[in-house]
């Protein structure tokens, strides 16, 4: 009875009154074997029903069967051999994207995938020595991830009826490509790898790549890993380090285990230290470790004069005050905000350090030092009355073809350059003539001035003003860097090399240390004196000899062995930012070379001793290149105000990488301690540290 009710629909609904079916759903059976799996009407195919393809060799045909035991389920149907095989491609097809589909359901189900699962294929490899080693026949990888391609035009407009017409659209095209990759395989049951990379992580140490193989419990080699590893150690004496970079082996001997690690350190250590609840910072900056392109002369006039300016401290004497200045830059995070052309030129206002010598109609150098100002050499007058220059889009062929100039040399002419805020993006010194950059100037950005100033009751300019000129007209500056990076540019020696960034803020004279000391190279240790055997340097702290102590505590000219820390007015530290100025241009060259050959008169001691390589070349080929003379270090201290919040002076710390101890006990963070690893600051929360004034110790790894 229950065979008969499952017959009738397929009498009542047959093909041929499919038409005529007045039902609101009718439906249609089919005997396509592609189709069969996929009806779900009635449950699909009865359980026992068994199908199968038997190859009839009179007709050459394929009879298509459906049995229920031994009766036939439905009348059986044939193919030819055209269509069985067209019918075996299609369930191929079929069959393998029903397995693609099937994994990436259960790679969602485990959490093993995002966004629609991944691709994991698997490969069997026939090999007992393949077996043998990695623990297994099988090698299966999982890549997952994304790339992203961004093609697009930023056009923006500002309708301000002070910029040019001209100069009121700014477009630019914008490409950006973000790659998100993320690859497990393992290769039998030892061997792992794991790679993670995203081009919009926030840090380096987001990054990994990892590979890995452990061995069984009775084998000899029981871990190696290849690329990011860890050396994390117990005890106090000898600190691991969280984040490295090479191999790492860990094998057994019996009950015996050695491991070791050769690697590269991808990290920076730094420790805190306070008492009493007051911070102290130790540092140490090597010599070699100045701020480079953020510190510049706006002359050379003012950079001859500045030794003897500072030549009696606390005092500065200094006939010169800089009443006005406009700094600008390349414009490359286009800024609408008072952009204008630019062309500037490396020997505008210069009487001594002239680059360009052979300039139409001579500079008229007197080989002295003279007061800086446009009419000092004949630069600015033949060119600032040119059409052709002030028209900036046919400048170059005039200034080249002309006046025998050459772009980036001479002079670099700059479209849209943008106008650097004072207080915010720079600070200028009025009486010593320097500014310093909020930012560090780019290899790809030309650095530019003009200002006004009075010396000795007179008033002189250098360059041009942007309301001196029309929006149309390209203004005329002196120019501090150019995109062309040499070393015999006169303009190389306007970047001041004698300033030293301490990475802290706020400093206070009340416990600041600082101290200049040498590598020796008999002893190999530091010391804070020359070895060199003369009186005068035997017997003389370097903190002297770089002028760094003149004065004493009474502002007395007799040195105290201590550092001068004059901020007010700025000498030798600026404390709202942690900076540090010599008063002397280049304290471990040309410095030291003069007083070695003042005493000894031995040229070949004072290149023992001098490191001029510093001055006269790129800060990387200085620091790579001259080992021998690279032997200086700043080290000290400065101390911060009582608090049980300690600043670690870093931000955005990995989580993790701070451990803080207290008398040489290790606390417990969330207990003893709290961390806000986003703002690098550690808070104190049991009291009764705080109230037994015991030394804390934090260090932290910075990636």
């Amino acid at each position: 009875m229950v065979w008969a009710s499952v017959m009738m629909p397929l009498v009542l609904f047959s093909q041929e009154d499919t038409a005529k079916n007045s039902m609101l759903f009718p439906f249609q059976d089919t005997y396509d074997p592609l189709q069969e799996d996929d009806r779900k009407l009635y449950g699909g195919k009865p359980t026992g029903v068994e199908t199968e393809f038997e190859y009839d060799p009179e007709s050459g045909n394929y009879d298509y069967q459906q049995k229920y035991g031994n009766i036939n389920y439905r009348p059986p149907s044939y193919l030819s051999f055209d269509e069985y095989q067209d019918y075996q491609a299609k369930k191929s097809m079929n069959d393998y994207w029903k397995e693609i589909r099937n994994n990436a359901e259960e790679s969602e189900d485990d959490g093993s995938s995002s966004g629609g699962g991944s691709f994991r294929p698997s490969i069997n490899v026939e090999s007992e020595g393949f077996d043998r080693i990695f623990g297994g026949n099988t090698i299966e990888i999982r890549p997952n991830g994304a790339a992203e391609l961004i093609f697009g035009v930023n056009s923006s407009k500002t309708e301000n009826p002070a910029i040019p017409v001209n100069q009121r659209r700014i477009t630019v095209f914008d490409f950006r490509q973000n790659i998100q990759l993320n690859v497990i395989g393992n290769i039998g049951d030892k061997l792992k790898i794991q790679t993670n990379y995203n081009t919009q992580a926030t840090f380096d140490f987001e990054n990994q790549m990892k590979l890995e193989y452990t061995g069984y419990e009775d084998e000899i080699i029981q871990k190696i890993e290849l690329g990011n590893v860890s050396l994390p150690l117990q005890s106090s004496l000898i600190r691991g380090s969280q984040s490295l970079f090479g191999v790492k082996t860990q094998l057994k001997f019996g009950r015996m285990t050695v491991t070791s690690v050769y690697s590269q350190q991808k990290s920076e250590r730094r420790e805190v230290s306070t008492e009493g609840g007051a911070q102290e910072v130790e540092f140490d900056i090597s010599a070699d470790d100045y701020e480079a392109y953020k510190h510049y002369f706006l002359s050379h006039f003012f950079r001859d004069i500045y030794e003897r300016a500072l030549s009696n401290t606390p005092n500065i004497n200094s006939s010169v005050n800089i009443t006005r200045v406009e700094v600008w830059i390349t414009n490359t995070n286009f800024s609408t905000d008072e952009n204008r052309n630019i062309i500037a030129f490396q020997d505008l206002g210069e009487s001594r350090r002239v680059f360009n010598d052979g300039f139409t109609g001579v500079f008229n150098s007197t080989g002295q030092s003279r007061p800086a100002q446009n009419g000092v050499n004949d630069l600015y007058k033949t060119v600032y009355k040119d059409p052709s220059v002030r028209g900036f889009t046919q400048s170059s062929q005039r200034l080249e073809n002309v006046y025998g100039l050459q772009s980036r040399f001479d002079y670099s002419k700059v479209e849209l350059a943008r106008k650097l805020q004072q207080n915010r993006d720079y600070i200028l010194n009025p009486q010593l003539g320097y500014i310093s950059l909020v930012q560090e100037l780019q290899p790809n950005q030309v650095l530019a001035v003009s200002f006004e100033y009075t010396y000795n009751g007179k008033t002189y300019k250098v360059g041009e003003f942007s309301n001196e000129t029309n929006g149309d007209e390209a203004m005329i500056l002196k120019m501090l860097k150019s995109t062309e990076l040499n070393t015999q540019f006169p303009m190389w020696d306007l970047m001041m090399k004698n300033v030293y960034s301490l990475g802290a803020y706020q400093l206070s004279n009340t416990g600041f240390e600082l101290g200049i000391w040498y590598l020796d190279r008999a002893k190999g240790i530091d010391i804070n004196y020359l070895p060199i055997d003369r009186t005068g340097f035997n017997d003389t702290p370097l903190l002297q000899l770089v002028e760094l102590d003149r004065i004493n505590n009474n502002n007395a000219q007799v040195p105290d062995g201590m550092f001068d820390f004059l901020a007010n007015p700025q000498i030798t530290v600026n404390p709202s930012n942690g900076r540090i100025y010599f008063p002397i241009l280049e304290p471990f060259g040309s410095n030291l070379r003069s007083k070695i050959l003042d005493v000894t008169g031995d040229e070949r001691l004072a290149s023992q001793y001098a490191f001029d390589s510093l001055y006269t070349n790129t800060q990387a080929n200085a620091q790579y290149n001259y080992p021998s003379l690279n032997r200086y270090s700043i080290k000290g201290r400065y101390q911060s105000a009582n608090s049980s919040e300690i600043a670690l002076n870093a931000f955005n710390v990995p989580e993790g990488s701070v451990n803080v101890t207290a008398g040489g006990q290790q606390l417990i963070e969330n207990q003893d301690y709290t961390v806000d690893y986003t703002l690098g600051r550690v808070k104190i929360i049991n009291q009764g540290i705080l109230e037994s004034g015991m030394s804390l110790e934090m260090s932290l790894t910075m990636a």
